[in-house]
């Protein structure tokens, strides 16, 4: 929101805002409601934010397309860090207790490669494709919230951010997104957060494509596979591994099992097929839901406290959209 915008909306001229952006004047009740209401966040968020002295907004590890516009992933960007305030002021009342633990490493002493590796190790994953990659990272304590970016123009072209809030990280992925797409995102928002911390510095980008491609698509049990790559076969390795056949094809090059001229002639096929920007089978593989979030509004509600009550807590307007509890009753088997 623009602070234009935000001025108008909170009935307060643009200068004053100016000043409470930069701790020149404190707000008074009334206008700090206003602010509040205007922003969609309780008062108490607010305040809670100003104590934070410079925590609240960070910058996020990002995934997205070069031709994304600024405009778009600051806006994302901002999001996130709305986000990791809620989920801070749930954890008050809430305990993670995960059931994996979150290695983080040095890039300068680990490749992404033997990171990925490592992390597999750790968590004692099965050989293969990974299922349920959302399930993993919620076991070590990942709070994962998935929403539309479509419906802001441009959004598309940001897939997911992460970033952390005290001992956990938090991602915001596009729901819009296929799930092999969105499962290497996830993949890569992981790689940024065992790798990078809650420190930006040069072009972190690479690291996390290359642990993405080893934690999704490992060496010793994909490179066999890779060979003599046709259409029909890339049609099967999706299926199986649950990644693009674009990553795959990428994968294959990476590894030395395609030349480049294979490379480029794949290519060729997916674009005169029009499957560079719509790719087939995407809808048959398995969805990926994140339940995390939910389980730390409903952790709550089991308590007693009511739906309203949840989002207070957490510093959100009632009966607004909200990721961390689902409104309505729910279905149970019987």
């Amino acid at each position: 929101m623009t602070q234009e915008r935000l001025a108008d909306s909170a009935a307060v001229t643009q200068a004053a805002l100016s000043r409470y952006e930069n701790d020149l004047r404190d707000p008074s009740e009334g206008t700090l409601e206003s602010l509040a209401t205007a922003l969609g966040v309780t008062p108490e968020f607010l305040q809670v934010a100003n104590r934070a002295r410079g925590a609240f907004m960070v910058d996020a590890h990002m995934r997205r397309r070069r031709t994304a516009k600024p405009t778009v992933w600051r806006r994302l960007e901002a999001r996130l860090n709305v986000y990791r305030m809620h989920v801070g002021l749930l954890m008050r009342e809430v305990e993670i207790e995960a059931e994996l633990a979150l290695p983080l490493f040095d890039p300068l002493e680990y490749s992404p490669e033997d990171a990925a590796r490592l992390v597999r190790m750790q968590w004692r994953m099965p050989s293969g494709p990974v299922r349920d990659l959302i399930g993993w990272l919620e076991s070590a304590g990942c709070v994962v919230i998935a929403e539309d970016f479509g419906s802001m123009t441009g959004g598309g072209r940001v897939d997911g951010l992460s970033q952390w809030v005290a001992d956990w990280p938090v991602m915001l992925v596009n729901s819009r997104a296929p799930t092999d797409r969105l499962r290497l995102t996830l993949a890569h928002e992981l790689g940024h957060v065992c790798l990078h911390g809650d420190e930006l510095g040069g072009d972190p980008e690479e690291e996390a494509n290359a642990f993405a491609a080893e934690f999704l698509m490992p060496t010793d049990s994909i490179r066999s596979e890779l060979r003599n790559l046709s259409m029909g076969r890339l049609r099967g390795l999706k299926r199986h591994w649950g990644v693009s056949m674009q990553a795959l094809i990428e994968r294959g090059y990476r590894l030395g099992t395609l030349s480049a001229r294979q490379r480029t002639g794949l290519y060729k096929t997916l674009s005169a097929r029009g499957w560079r920007t719509n790719e087939p089978l995407s809808n048959e593989l398995s969805p990926e839901r994140p339940q995390l979030a939910e389980r730390l509004g409903e952790a709550l509600m089991a308590r007693g406290l009511g739906a309203n009550e949840v989002a207070t807590i957490a510093g959100a307007v009632p009966g607004r959209d909200y990721p961390f509890f689902l409104p309505g009753p729910r279905l149970s088997a019987v």
